[in-house]
C-alpha cells in the first residue's frame, strides 16, 4: 500500500472562528489582495470592516460568477500594481478558486495558458504562490483545502484546472455560521456538490485509508443533515455537519480524485449557464447506475462495487440521528441500505430541492459527442472506478436531461 496525502498547512474549524481573520492576516503579510463576491452578505461585510478597523492594508477585488482566464489576469494585474504580498478569499468556491489562482500566478510570469491543464501546456509553476487564506461562505466545493483552481475559458467553452501541490491554502478558516444566510437554492446546489465529493473519492480507484475515513464521515453527516439545511436554514447542527462534509470532501478529492460526475461537470459548466451543484445533482444517479452496470459486466471483482454498498450504508443507515429533518421523518431501515436505496434517496432529494434536469440549462443530444470527447480528457474522469466507453457516457447524459 502506497499513497500520499497533502492538505492546507493549517485548518481552523468552528462557529465564530472567522473572528480570527484580522490577526491571521496580520501574521501572514503586509498588504492583502482581498477577493469577495460582488454581492456580500452582512456577515462578510462585518469581516471586511474588521480588517479595515484593524488598519490592515487591503486591496479589494470583487468578482461576479465563476472565475475565468480573463478574471485571473485582471486580478493579477491589480495585485501586482498594489504590491500585495498575500491573498485572502471570502466567499463560495468560485471566489476561493479566484484567490487560489491569483496567489499562484501573481509571482509567476507568462501567459496563464502555460499552466492550465487540457487547453494549455500544463507547466509547473516556477515560483511559489503567495500565502493564501481561504474562508468559505458555502458548504459545497471544499475548495479551501484542494490544490487546484477550476477556471473557465470562454474561447474553449470548457472549465479546466490550474493545479499544483503548492496551491494548497496556508490557512483554511471554516466558520459554519457564514453559511446560515445562504438562500435555499444555493444551499441545495452546494449541498449536492458536497455529497458528490464525499462519494466519488470513496469509490475512486485512487482511494486510500485516510480519504476513506473522511468520506465515510462526510457521507454520514450529509445523510442526516443535507435535507435539514434546506428545510431549516437556521439549524446550527445541520449547518455544521454540511460545512464539515464540504471540508472532508475537499480533503478527499485533493488526494483521491473524483469521477465521471465531475469529469462531465467541468465541461458542462463551461458550455452552459448551470450551477455546478445542479449539474452534479442531475448526473450523480445516472453515473452511479452506469458505473455499477459496467463494473458488474466487465470487472465483477472490482472493490468499487462493495464500496458503493458501504457508501449507501454510511449515507442512509444513520440518517435519523441528530439533525433529522422533521419534514422527512423516515424510520430507520430494518435492513442494511443498498446502492439502489441510495440512488432513490439522491433522486428524491434533488426533486425535493427543485433541481431540474440538464435540459433546462440547454443541454441537447446534438452536443453529446463534443461533451464526451472533452470530458474523457478531464482529470476528474481519470479517478472513476472504471473506464466508461463513449456509449455509456452518452447514456449518462441522456438520463440527466
Amino acid at each position: 500500500m502506497q499513497f500520499e496525502f497533502a492538505s492546507a498547512a493549517r485548518i481552523i474549524f468552528g462557529d465564530g472562528s472567522a473572528g480570527q481573520l484580522p490577526q491571521l492576516a496580520r501574521d501572514t503579510g503586509g498588504r492583502a489582495l482581498l477577493i469577495t463576491d460582488s454581492f456580500q452578505p452582512e456577515s462578510v461585510e462585518r469581516l471586511i470592516d474588521a480588517l479595515r478597523d484593524d488598519n490592515l492594508p487591503i486591496t479589494h477585488y470583487s468578482v461576479s460568477g465563476e472565475p475565468t482566464v480573463d478574471v485571473i489576469d485582471e486580478a493579477k494585474g491589480i495585485a501586482s500594481a498594489a504590491g500585495c504580498d498575500h491573498v485572502i478569499s471570502i466567499g463560495g468556491g468560485s471566489v476561493i478558486d479566484t484567490g487560489k489562482a491569483s496567489a499562484a500566478l501573481i509571482p509567476n510570469e507568462g501567459d496563464l495558458l502555460n499552466y492550465l491543464e487540457v487547453i494549455g501546456a500544463g507547466r509547473r509553476l516556477l515560483a511559489d504562490p503567495l500565502p493564501f487564506i481561504a474562508l468559505p461562505t458555502t458548504a459545497g466545493t471544499g475548495a479551501e483545502v484542494s490544490k487546484n483552481a477550476v477556471l473557465g475559458s470562454k474561447a474553449h467553452r470548457v472549465k479546466v484546472s490550474l493545479r499544483d501541490n503548492r496551491m494548497l491554502a496556508n490557512i483554511a478558516l471554516v466558520d459554519p455560521q457564514l453559511t446560515h444566510s445562504l438562500p435555499p437554492a444555493v444551499t441545495a446546489s452546494t449541498g449536492m456538490d458536497a455529497l458528490t465529493q464525499v462519494l466519488e473519492p470513496f469509490v475512486s480507484h485512487l482511494a486510500n485509508p485516510l480519504t476513506d475515513g473522511m468520506c465515510a464521515e462526510g457521507l454520514r453527516r450529509a445523510g442526516r443533515s443535507l435535507r435539514t439545511v434546506y428545510h431549516e436554514p437556521g439549524h446550527a447542527d445541520a449547518r455544521r455537519d454540511m460545512a464539515l462534509t464540504s471540508l472532508l470532501g475537499g480533503l478527499a478529492l485533493a488526494n483521491a480524485k473524483l469521477g465521471a460526475v465531475h469529469g462531465f461537470a467541468g465541461v458542462l459548466g463551461g458550455m452552459y449557464n448551470a450551477p455546478h451543484g445542479a449539474i452534479c445533482a442531475a448526473l450523480l444517479p445516472p453515473v452511479i447506475d452506469a458505473n455499477i452496470k459496467a463494473l458488474n459486466a466487465r470487472e465483477p471483482h472490482n472493490p468499487a462495487l462493495k464500496r458503493y454498498e458501504y457508501a449507501a450504508q454510511f449515507l442512509l443507515d444513520g440518517r435519523v440521528s441528530a439533525g433529522q429533518c422533521l419534514r422527512d421523518p423516515a424510520p430507520p431501515f430494518d435492513r442494511r441500505a443498498t446502492t439502489n436505496d441510495a440512488l432513490d434517496w439522491i433522486s428524491e432529494t434533488s426533486g425535493m430541492f427543485g433541481i431540474p434536469g440538464l435540459g433546462a440549462y440547454g443541454l441537447r443530444e446534438d452536443d453529446f459527442d463534443e461533451i464526451v470527447e472533452k470530458s474523457s480528457a478531464s482529470s476528474s474522469m481519470k479517478g472513476n472506478p472504471i473506464v466508461l466507453n463513449a456509449e455509456e457516457l452518452k447514456a449518462i447524459l441522456k438520463a440527466a436531461l
